[in-house]
C-alpha cells in the first residue's frame, strides 16, 4: 500500500483571453484577488487560434498568460476554476462572455488546466470541473500532450511556462511561498 504524502504546493496559472486591455485589467484585478499578487505575464498576442470564441467574445481577441507569486494546493484548481467563472460572469454582457480565464497551475513537471467541459483525456475534479494535462517538462523545456490547445504549443506559451518553472524552482529552493 502506498502512503499518502504531503500536498506540495504548486504555482497557479491564468491564460486570459480579451477584447481590450480595460478588460483584461479588469480580470487582473478581480482575479488577483482570489489567487494573489502577479509576479509574471506573458508577452500579449492576437488569438488566432481558433473560431471557438468568436461568435460570444468577437473576432479580435488577445491571449496573455499571468502567474500569481503565492504557492497553492493543487487540490484547490476545481474552486479557483469556478471563482474565474465568476469573474467571467461578472464582467459579461447580454448573457455573453467578454472574456475566458483558463486558471491552471505547473509543478516542476507538467502543466495542468482546468475546465467545464469533459473530454476522454480529462479528470473530473469535483463539481462539474475537470483537469487536464497540457504540457509536460522532458529535457529542458515543457512540450505539448497531443490534445494541449494550439495556442499552448506555440513557442511565446512554452517560452512563458517555462520561464514561471524558473520562478517556481527558485521558490522551492529559498523555502519562500
Amino acid at each position: 500500500m502506498g502512503r499518502v504524502s504531503k500536498e506540495e504546493a504548486v504555482k497557479y496559472v491564468a491564460g486570459v483571453l480579451y477584447p481590450s486591455n480595460k478588460l483584461f485589467d479588469s480580470v487582473l484585478s478581480l482575479f488577483s484577488s482570489i489567487l494573489g499578487d502577479i509576479d509574471f505575464k506573458s508577452r500579449e498576442v492576437d488569438f488566432k487560434f481558433t473560431d471557438y470564441y468568436e461568435k460570444e467574445m468577437g473576432r479580435e481577441l488577445k491571449r496573455c498568460f499571468v502567474s500569481f507569486k503565492k504557492r497553492l494546493k493543487p487540490s484547490l484548481l476545481a474552486e479557483v476554476k469556478l471563482k474565474a467563472n465568476d469573474v467571467e460572469l461578472s464582467l459579461s454582457a447580454d448573457g455573453k462572455r467578454k472574456v475566458n480565464i483558463d486558471p491552471g497551475y505547473l509543478d516542476l513537471s507538467k502543466l495542468v488546466v482546468a475546465s467545464t467541459k469533459d473530454a476522454t483525456y480529462r479528470i473530473c475534479l469535483n463539481n462539474g470541473v475537470f483537469a487536464q494535462g497540457m504540457l509536460y517538462y522532458e529535457h529542458g523545456s515543457f512540450k505539448p500532450w497531443q490534445w494541449a490547445y494550439q495556442d499552448y504549443r506555440e513557442g511565446f506559451s512554452i517560452a512563458f511556462f517555462n520561464k514561471v518553472r524558473e520562478i517556481y524552482k527558485e521558490q522551492l529552493a529559498s523555502g519562500k511561498n
